[in-house]
């Protein structure tokens, strides 16, 4: 009871001037590395060196930076009393009582409002993308995350989302071996975050995030293996057809090593227990970084020679 007393609330000693700090803190700001999806439609359909499209993506990239902090918020609010039993969580300015939750439930309406007011001035067809990204992720917060499987779905969800995003504001085409990479894609991310999850609250796991208790490890494993099976051999097959339509057919190839590499290095690090935080390691990481880079590069080039 002491303990969790003294991480409700702020110090006495504590400066006044902490609140904006811990406000900025609570917005995750490192979770916007996850926004950056919504440049991979523009680049892959060969118009990211176009200005006018470079300017309708970033206009995306900033709504979804607001939309996914608001959301953040309120899901703070939702666990904060969990979040002041977890063994890292208690940190987060909410939990430890350095945000007040009026404020951060303040904050979590207007970045809300001002993130699909900003996906609006781009075309609404982004302003619903924005607004459906924040409802979903609020039943997330209120209900679904303490539901199997479906928790799992509207994590992957969310990054789907983000790359619809993206086209939908440069106005490109959605292609169907697209919507597959980025469904299997995103499923394998949300199956791994929860294996590491899992791994690393032990015994815990079950009382601290109720869903856990009901995953196997060898269920997570399951899910792991089927998303990364579907996600390379549909990225083969794209990278195949899309070799046949022009550019630099070289490249474009070549992107299925850094690509592979990359989707192994990352399943390496999972079952080393290191992937509860994705953004952690494609900030963290040289090797992911140096793959991302490489494929970047053999993308740009097949697309764009």
């Amino acid at each position: 009871m002491t303990e969790q007393s003294t991480t409700a609330a702020p110090s006495a000693s504590e400066p006044a001037g902490s609140l904006l700090p811990g406000l900025v803190r609570a917005c995750r700001p490192k979770q916007w590395a996850k926004n950056v999806l919504v440049f991979v439609a523009p680049a892959a359909a060969g118009v990211i060196t176009e200005p006018y499209r470079i300017r309708l993506t970033l206009v995306a990239f900033v709504a979804f930076c607001m939309v996914s902090s608001s959301t953040y918020l309120l899901n703070d609010v939702m666990d904060v009393e969990s979040d002041r039993q977890h063994p890292t969580k208690r940190r987060r300015p909410i939990a430890s009582g350095a945000v007040p939750v009026p404020v951060a439930l303040v904050a979590s309406v207007l970045l809300f409002l001002g993130g699909v007011a900003l996906g609006a001035s781009d075309n609404w067809a982004l302003a619903g993308i924005v607004a459906g990204y924040a409802v979903l992720t609020t039943c997330y917060s209120l209900w679904l995350k303490k539901l199997p499987v479906f928790d799992v779905v509207v994590l992957s969800a969310g990054f789907i989302l983000r790359l619809l995003a993206g086209a939908y504001a440069a106005e490109v085409r959605v292609s169907e071996w697209f919507l597959i990479i980025s469904l299997f894609g995103s499923l394998f991310v949300a199956s791994a975050k929860r294996y590491a999850e899992k791994r690393e609250l032990g015994d815990a796991a079950a009382t601290l995030r109720p869903t856990l208790g009901e995953y196997s490890m060898e269920y997570l494993g399951f899910l792991r293996s089927v998303s990364v099976a579907a996600v390379l051999v549909s990225y083969c097959l794209w990278a195949l057809e899309r070799a046949g339509e022009g550019g630099n057919r070289v490249f474009i190839l070549l992107t299925i090593v850094p690509f592979l590499i990359a989707i192994l290095r990352y399943a390496l690090l999972v079952d080393q227990g290191k992937g509860s935080a994705p953004e952690d390691v494609l900030l963290h990481d040289r090797q992911m970084q140096l793959m991302g880079g490489i494929w970047v590069v053999c993308l740009m080039l097949g697309i764009y020679l």
